[in-house]
């Protein structure tokens, strides 16, 4: 049933599909439009000698969890992966703040499943490049307190490297 090791979870427009082309060798379609993406897009990631499965999962909307939108069907493939990256757009181009994103992803798993939140996740603050993502970053960290993030820009190959010896660690971890 698992189709990935690594999901990206994430609102539309959070650049789950431009990370997943600078973390693995997949090119899915990447367009500055809400629901470029509608099935899962998977990509092998290397990191030294070891491989791993990343998904990138269509962008969950508010109501997910009651099938608003194709929630159900997006939710369901988030239950088969391993590890969640929680993807951020910190720069909040789409007039959202971060942390409200970061709550409601929250919200949409657990009131879709609640043993998704017993998962393994992670953090991560994309769209570091823009003007105001190390603005939103500080004023994150502030309100949503005691949870790390790494800040990248999936579009300037920033943080990639980090990112991928984390999961390496978090992969080889979870199979142990």
């Amino acid at each position: 049933k698992l189709i990935a090791d690594v999901g990206l979870v994430g609102l539309p427009n959070a650049g789950k599909s431009t990370f997943l082309s600078a973390n693995s060798n997949a090119r899915p379609k990447i367009a500055d439009y809400p629901f470029t993406t509608l099935h899962p897009g998977l990509g092998v990631v290397k990191v030294g000698d070891r491989e791993f499965v990343m998904a990138d999962i269509p962008g969950l909307i508010e109501g997910a969890h009651d099938n608003r939108g194709l929630g159900h069907q997006f939710l369901r493939h988030i239950e088969r992966c391993k590890i969640l990256i929680l993807l951020l757009d910190m720069a909040g181009t789409d007039n959202r703040e971060p942390w409200d994103d970061y709550k409601s992803l929250l919200d949409e798993l657990e009131l879709y499943d609640p043993g998704l939140l017993d998962r393994p996740r992670y953090i991560v603050a994309n769209k570091m490049d823009e003007p105001q993502a190390e603005a939103n970053l500080k004023a994150f960290k502030r309100k949503i307190k005691k949870t790390p993030v790494l800040p990248i820009s999936a579009a300037f190959d920033e943080g990639i490297d980090k990112f991928k010896q984390l999961m390496r660690e978090a992969v080889e971890e979870a199979e142990t």
